[in-house]
């Protein structure tokens, strides 16, 4: 509901001001509500290389595996 609180208005300008409120309602409604996220850290090929040597000992073998 839109109320005149002060002054006296004719319908030229209130037609013009409800014109201007229907438009910015309309240009709020048709943005996304939300920004996408952005893809999860653990799909980065980054992740997949190792920070150091595989520590020596059994099954030292495994952990050199490198997934392609």
């Amino acid at each position: 509901m839109i109320k005149v609180v002060r002054g006296n208005p004719t319908p030229e300008e209130l037609a013009a001001a409800l014109a201007v409120v229907r438009a910015r309602a309309a240009a709020v409604s048709a943005v996304p509500s939300h920004t996408p996220e952005p893809p999860a850290g653990w799909s980065h090929p980054s992740g997949l290389a190792r920070r150091g040597r595989p520590l020596p000992g059994p099954r030292a073998w495994a952990r050199t595996y490198w997934p392609a």
